[in-house]
């Protein structure tokens, strides 16, 4: 796509052009029509006043009076009696002319049955002008040119009286008002343009000095745009310091992710291969404590797959789960790590609850809590779900047995890398991290509170519940 500035420029001088171009052919049309009428009247108003100098009784002399007062130099009005041209009189001077345009006009009188009495100048050049037959204007081809005429009949005199002029004289004064239109607006237009440049350039001021702002920034440069610019632009300004902000949260989180990843996962490799070593120099126990190592380094990154997957993967709608058939079959699933331990692991409650939620990552988010239960809970202790609706909001609840969280760690125990709990149980720290997360897009609640005399209970709790 070509530039604003250059749109705006061609688009506005080219409608300038044309907003030109139509004024004067407006004022050309409108110049036309305004003269014609003007020049109608003209016609009617003098047609009136010679007809009233007309008479029955008029000689011929009054009659050869009158054409030489409308011959013309080169064009004589011309007596006509009983339809026979006259013999022009002598003279000793040649008719005064005037006006130039007087020979754009021209008049005649015929008597009722259509028969020349006197021609004037113009109108006799190429045989008689046409006689007129009715009251009335009309349009007259005569000698190459197109004439208006006006005719009226005399009923005192028993005379057709026809008064006429060239469209020509029309066309030129209707021509002419509209130069006196154009040639002001010739001398304009430029500097309207030039204007029009001027002021389009710093209208796209603001836009060019954002773009300056953000062009001159480097890669790791995150400020805000602090460029002042008009209202239009502010919420442009505003949407990119919200990608800001949101970039901003996305690389400290990216940031924060590798520096927690590097340093988890250096402890297991480290203590891993401390036992390797052992192992190599004969020390039987190593073996096992290696393999634990292993265990824990591959919860490590199992979970730490998790986290990338739920920070770079975008808010699911959902689908409609059963609760209770989602977490029986995890509890069947995880059965054979609590029978280990012999441990008793229920499920109570509700056996229909419907969420609306991802079906993969709220499997993630039970199977965390539950294992997470099953971790910190000791030998013979028990484990519990139950699955309840209250005040028509959905909720599930984990309760175990175990040491719970110190009260002073509860609001801080689901960052990530963060245990509270026995060290010496394997993980990592990332399993209520996890939980938190999936929480969160499934728009559920995560609640965490000790219970007495110990243990945890940790409840998922959601807004409203599915349509059944």
């Amino acid at each position: 796509m070509t530039s604003i500035h250059r749109y705006l420029v061609r688009t506005l001088a080219l409608l300038l052009t044309l907003i030109a171009a139509l004024t004067v052919v407006a004022a050309y049309l409108i110049a036309h029509h305004e003269l014609e009428e003007i020049l109608d009247a003209e016609l009617s108003l003098q047609s009136r006043i010679v007809s009233g100098w007309l008479s029955r009784g008029m000689s011929s002399e009054e009659y050869e009076h009158l054409a030489q007062r409308l011959s013309q130099p080169g064009h004589p009005a011309l007596l006509y009696r009983d339809g026979v041209v006259m013999p022009a009189l002598k003279t000793s001077s040649e008719p005064p002319l005037y006006h130039e345009e007087e020979r754009k006009l021209s008049i005649g009188l015929w008597t009722a049955d259509g028969t020349p009495r006197l021609i004037g100048a113009q109108w006799n050049d190429r045989g008689i002008f046409p006689a007129p037959q009715a009251t009335g204007y009309r349009w007259v081809d005569y000698d190459g040119q197109r004439w208006r005429v006006f005719s009226l009949f005399d009923a005192a005199s028993d005379t057709w009286v026809s008064m006429g002029l060239r469209q020509a004289f029309l066309l030129e004064i209707a021509e002419r008002v509209a130069l006196n239109n154009f040639l002001p607006m010739l001398f304009i237009l430029p500097l309207l343009l030039w204007l029009m440049r001027r002021i389009i350039r710093r209208g796209l001021a603001p836009i060019d000095a954002l773009s300056r702002q953000v062009e001159n920034r480097d890669a790791v440069d995150l400020t805000f745009l602090d460029a002042e610019v008009p209202r239009e632009l502010g919420g442009l300004r505003d949407a990119i310091n919200d990608f800001i902000t949101r970039l901003r949260e996305t690389l400290e989180r990216e940031r924060r992710f590798t520096a927690d990843a590097a340093h988890e996962l250096r402890t297991p490799l480290a203590g891993l291969k401390i036992h390797l070593d052992n192992a190599q120099a004969g020390e039987g126990a190593s073996l096992q404590k290696a393999q634990i190592g292993i265990e824990r380094l591959q919860r490590v990154v199992e979970q730490l797959l998790v986290l990338a997957r739920l920070d770079r993967s975008e808010t699911l709608q959902g689908d409609d789960v059963d609760l209770y058939e989602m977490t029986a079959e995890l509890a069947a699933e995880l059965w054979p790590l609590a029978e280990a331990r012999h441990q008793h692991l229920t499920l109570t409650g509700l056996t229909r609850l419907r969420v609306r939620a991802d079906p993969v990552e709220l499997g993630i988010l039970l199977r965390n809590l539950i294992d997470n239960a099953l971790r910190y809970t000791p030998e013979g202790g028990d484990i519990e779900v139950v699955l309840g609706c209250e005040q028509a909001c959905p909720t599930l609840t984990v309760r175990d047995t175990g040491p719970g969280i110190p009260e002073a760690m509860l609001d801080t125990v689901t960052e990530r890398f963060r245990r509270a709990s026995d060290q010496r149980i394997t993980g990592s720290g990332l399993g209520l991290s996890i939980v938190l997360e999936l929480a969160k897009r499934q728009q559920a609640c995560l609640t965490l509170a000790n219970r007495r005399p110990h243990g945890l209970e940790a409840r998922l709790t959601w807004a409203f519940a599915a349509p059944s």
